[in-house]
């Protein structure tokens, strides 16, 4: 049946306002923010492996002893101990723990062992509406990176960067989870003064490099750097509108800093954003020796023209301590003195 002029235009008309009318409500979901429930002494937490595995089943029993050593009780994903090559499993039954824990009413916490690479992978196989209606405190970060920015993407949860279960939990590591997750207190992040700078007359470690000045408010994401660049494009990644972004990396040659920074820039991400971090770049050294560009010069040359506030050596990354703080609730930050101050807690009393 063919369609005359009037005809076409209205119906063109119609599945432009059916279109527009699914934008708006995909643009009202993403905009609802999920916050999870506080832990309490006895709270359930779910170990899981989402990406690379465990070799040393040892391991698990010293994470499980970290666990209860803060007042929680640990429970195994079915699959936390599989090995598929480098993996910790196949990609489906990895998320499988994922969905199962998320359902499942007497976890609160999804804790990963470790990272290292395969959260990616898994991106398909988890239940977002599971996860939706049943938020939970997620944490972790380097791989987890991915894992902790789809599901704030796509069920709306707020994700917590943070350690994974193998990590030092030292007292500073401890007190900083402590006050993220099982208090609603409105955390602020600063750089420290190292102990061995109490007596100079200057500070020498620990300092920030303001690349803009300014201050600049929006919701907090972000995480490493390579796994962040590897998923861009795909829907497993906000608006990035309005956020502010923090990156990290570790072992990463300079040129490939440069190129997934570029990578950011050219698909619009940086362009959206209303302020910028830059954490640790662990190990990060030039390859091309006096011919290879600075850290700083490569950062500089992407976000300097942006004019948004901005700077680098946050102590975020792969280093000790691994401080916990939400991701997608709204954050004030301060790039002259390298502050970051929220304006909400990252949890709920329930």
């Amino acid at each position: 049946m063919s369609l005359n002029r009037r005809q076409f235009l209205s119906a063109s008309l119609g599945s432009l306002s059916l279109l527009t009318s699914l934008y708006f409500t995909a643009s009202a979901q993403n905009a609802s923010l999920i916050k999870p429930r506080k832990l309490k002494p006895g709270s359930g937490v779910g170990l899981v492996s989402p990406a690379g595995k465990t070799y040393i089943t040892e391991q698990i029993d010293i994470v499980q002893d970290a666990i209860k050593a803060l007042g929680l009780v640990p429970y195994l994903g079915n699959h936390v101990l599989d090995q598929y090559g480098y993996f910790a499993g196949k990609d489906r039954d990895r998320a499988d723990d994922i969905n199962q824990f998320f359902a499942d009413p007497k976890i609160d916490l999804l804790l990963p062992i470790r990272g290292g690479w395969g959260c990616a992978r898994i991106l398909p196989y988890l239940d977002y509406n599971v996860i939706r209606n049943n938020p939970k405190i997620i944490v972790g970060f380097s791989d987890i990176t991915v894992l902790l920015m789809a599901i704030y993407t796509k069920s709306g949860l707020v994700t917590f960067h943070g350690p994974n279960g193998f990590s030092s939990w030292r007292p500073k590591q401890v007190n900083s989870f402590k006050q993220a997750l099982f208090t609603e207190q409105k955390i602020s992040f600063q750089n420290e003064r190292d102990t061995d700078d109490n007596n100079r007359l200057m500070q020498v470690k620990n300092r920030i490099k303001t690349i803009n000045s300014g201050t600049a408010r929006g919701k907090i994401i972000g995480g490493n750097l390579s796994v962040l660049s590897a998923i861009i494009g795909s829907p497993y990644v906000p608006d990035f509108r309005g956020h502010i972004l923090f990156i990290e990396d570790v072992g990463e040659d300079i040129y490939r800093i440069d190129r997934m920074m570029t990578h950011l820039k050219i698909a619009g991400i940086l362009d959206k954003i209303s302020g910028f971090i830059f954490g640790q770049c662990t190990k990060c050294l030039p390859s091309g020796g006096y011919a290879s560009l600075t850290l700083e010069q490569v950062i500089n040359d992407h976000i300097k023209p942006l004019e948004i506030p901005a700077w680098m050596g946050a102590q975020i990354g792969h280093i000790e301590p691994i401080l916990t703080f939400p991701m997608g609730v709204e954050v004030e930050i301060n790039a002259n003195t390298g502050t970051i101050n929220y304006l909400e807690s990252g949890v709920i009393n329930g």
